[in-house]
């Protein structure tokens, strides 16, 4: 499981997209990737599911969200 921290860059104003990207495209078949983020990536789960992931999102602790993301096989 690999878990880019969103929420560091996010709160310093920045962009996590470059890095995910980069995180998924490592992935191999049935692999998974969890995001903890302030908010549900809504737009990213968009992006992924177009490029064959499943996903679930679920709120945690202090209204964060942890969304998880597999390549389907």
């Amino acid at each position: 499981m690999v878990v880019p921290k969103a929420r560091p860059i996010i709160a310093a104003g920045g962009e996590p997209l470059n890095k995910i990207m980069a995180v998924t495209a490592a992935l191999n078949d049935g692999e998974k990737l969890t995001i903890l983020a302030p908010f549900e990536p809504v737009p990213l789960e968009a992006i992924l599911s177009s490029q064959d992931f499943n996903h679930a999102a679920e709120k945690i602790e202090n209204g964060n969200r942890q969304a998880v993301f597999r390549r389907r096989p």
